[in-house]
C-alpha cells in the first residue's frame, strides 16, 4: 500500500539532507516534489497545493532543533499535516439505540456486504454487542445469499425476506424484529450500482427516512482513486452521510482517496477493510496512516493485533518449552494459525519500519503457508513432537501425503532446526550474540 507515494516522498525529502537550515530555496524544491508525488497518487491537485502551502507555510525559516535534521523536521511537519487532511483524530462509532441503526452505502462492488459482516464481528465480539444484519439488496441474485453465509461463519443472525421486493419494507420490519429479540444493532446492507443514478439515490434515502439511522456509513473502494472522491461526494450531497469505509487498502492503490476524501467531503474516515477474512477491519487512525504513508510503519496496531490473538497461559508454556528445548511442530503450527489471524501478510508486513521498503517486489502470499501446513498435517503427534525420528522413508510419506517434494520436507526440517537454535539463542541470553552473527551475514551481501 502506497508503496510509490512513498519512494517519492522519500525522494523529495532528499533535497534537505545535509542541510543546516531550512531555507526559502530547499523548501520550495522540496514542496514541489511533495505536490508531484501526492497528485501522481490521484490526489486532487487543489487538495494537493493547499497541502503543500501549509506545509510551506510551516517550514520556512524554522531553525532546525538540535540532533534533528531538516529532513527529518520536513517529514514531522508533513506527518502532521497529512494527519490533519485525513481528519486529525479517531472517529468514533455511534452504536448507542434501541436498537442501533447503520445504514451501510455505496457502489456495486465495492465491499459494502464483506463490510457489513465484518462490522458485526467486530461489534459482537469487541463491543459486547448483538447484531443483526439485514439483507436489503434486492436485486443482486446472490447478494442475500452471501450476507446469509458470512452471517453463518460470525454467527450472526440475518434478516432475510425472499420474496419482498421492497427494501424499504424489509429495513422497517427488520428493526422491528430485532426491537422484539432484545437485538442491540442492526446492521443493513443495501444495493449498490455501477454507477450513480437517480433510483438508487431515491431508494437509499427512502430506507434511511424510514429507519432513522445513527449511522450512515458510505463504503468506497480505494482503488478507484480520484472517482472514489467524486463518488463519494455525490452520496453525501443526496444523504448526509455520518462516515467513510475505505476498502482494499491491501491491494495496489496510490492512495490518493485515502488522503483527499476527508479533506472533499469533510466527513470521517471511521474504518479499513483489507481482505475477505473477516477479522481483518482495522479503526481508521490518521496519525497511524500518515506514518504508514511515509514508510515509518505502524507498530501500535501491529502490537494491538499481536495482542488481540495472544494467550498469556500459551505463552509462558511455549516459553518453558523453548528453554528446554521441546519446542516442536505442534508449537509452530500454533504460532502460524495465531499469524494468520491477524490479517492479511502484506498489510501486516507494511506495519514494520522499514520493511515495506526491504521487501519492496516481494511477492508476500496469504497462501504462502499452505504448504508448510500440509507438511505437518501429514506427519505423525510422534514425528511433531521429535522431528529428529523423521527418516528418509518418513520424508517420502510426508511428501507424498501433502503433494509436497522429499526436497520441500527437507527445506521445511531444515528450517524448523534453524528456528529452533535462534530462539534458544534468544531465550538463553544470546541476544547480543545474535546481533554479531546478523551483522556479519549483512557483510555477506
Amino acid at each position: 500500500m502506497f508503496n510509490n507515494l512513498q519512494e517519492k516522498l522519500e525522494a523529495a525529502f532528499k533535497h534537505l539532507k545535509g542541510q543546516g537550515r531550512i531555507t526559502e530555496i530547499n523548501v520550495a524544491t522540496t514542496v514541489k516534489e511533495i505536490r508531484r508525488a501526492l497528485v501522481d497518487a490521484d490526489v486532487n491537485f487543489k487538495i494537493a497545493k493547499d497541502f503543500t502551502d501549509r506545509v510551506k507555510e510551516k517550514a520556512m525559516g524554522q531553525q532546525v532543533i538540535n540532533a534533528v535534521s531538516p529532513g527529518q523536521l520536513m517529514v514531522k511537519i508533513v506527518k502532521d499535516e497529512l494527519a490533519a487532511l485525513m481528519g486529525g483524530s479517531e472517529a468514533t462509532l455511534q452504536a448507542k439505540g434501541n436498537p442501533a441503526v447503520i445504514l451501510i452505502a455505496g457502489l456495486q462492488g465495492s465491499g459494502k456486504t464483506t463490510f457489513s459482516a465484518k462490522l458485526a464481528n467486530y461489534l459482537k465480539n469487541k463491543k459486547g454487542l448483538s447484531p443483526l444484519l439485514v439483507a436489503a439488496d434486492v436485486y443482486r441474485p446472490a447478494a442475500m445469499e452471501q450476507l446469509r453465509i458470512l452471517g453463518e461463519q460470525i454467527e450472526t443472525d440475518v434478516f432475510i425476506e425472499a420474496e419482498e421486493k421492497d427494501p424499504v419494507a424489509i429495513a422497517t420490519r427488520a428493526v422491528a424484529s430485532a426491537r422484539s429479540k432484545n437485538k442491540n444493532v442492526v446492521i443493513i446492507d443495501t444495493a449498490g450500482r455501477l454507477a450513480v443514478d437517480e433510483a438508487m439515490m431515491d431508494e437509499i434515502t427512502a430506507i434511511r427516512n424510514a429507519v432513522q439511522p445513527q449511522e450512515i456509513l458510505f463504503v468506497v473502494d480505494s482503488m478507484t482513486g480520484q472517482d472514489a472522491v467524486n463518488t463519494a461526494k455525490a452520496f453525501n450531497d443526496k444523504l448526509d452521510f455520518t462516515g467513510i469505509v475505505l476498502t482494499k487498502l491491501d491491494g495496489d492503490t496510490r492512495g490518493g482517496a485515502a488522503i483527499s476524501i476527508t479533506y472533499t467531503v469533510n466527513k470521517p474516515i471511521k474504518f479499513t477493510s483489507n481482505g475477505e477474512k473477516l477479522e481483518t477491519l482495522d479503526i481508521f487512525y490518521p496519525d497511524r496512516m500518515a506514518q504508514r504513508i511515509l514508510g515509518m510503519g505502524d507498530i501500535t496496531t501491529l502490537v494491538e493485533r499481536a495482542q488481540e490473538q495472544f494467550d498469556e497461559a500459551e505463552s509462558k508454556k511455549l516459553e518453558a518449552k523453548i528453554r528446554k528445548n521441546k519446542f516442536d511442530f505442534a508449537d509452530f503450527k500454533m504460532q502460524l494459525e495465531q499469524l494468520k489471524k491477524m490479517g492479511n501478510m502484506k498489510d501486516l508486513v507494511g506495519m514494520i519500519p522499514g520493511a515495506g521498503k526491504m521487501m519492496k517486489g516481494v511477492d508476500i502470499d496469504d497462501d504462502a503457508f499452505k504448504g508448510i501446513e500440509a507438511i505437518i498435517h501429514s506427519m505423525t503427534p510422534d514425528e511433531r513432537t521429535n522431528p529428529s525420528i523423521i527418516n528418509a522413508s518418513r520424508k517420502q510419506r510426508i511428501g507424498k501425503g501433502s503433494g509436497t517434494s522429499v526436497q520441500q520436507v527437507n527445506q521445511l526440517l531444515k528450517q524448523f532446526n534453524q528456528m529452533s537454535k535462534m530462539m534458544k539463542m534468544m531465550q538463553g541470553g544470546g541476544g547480543k550474540k545474535m546481533m554479531q552473527m546478523m551483522q556479519g551475514m549483512k557483510g555477506m551481501r
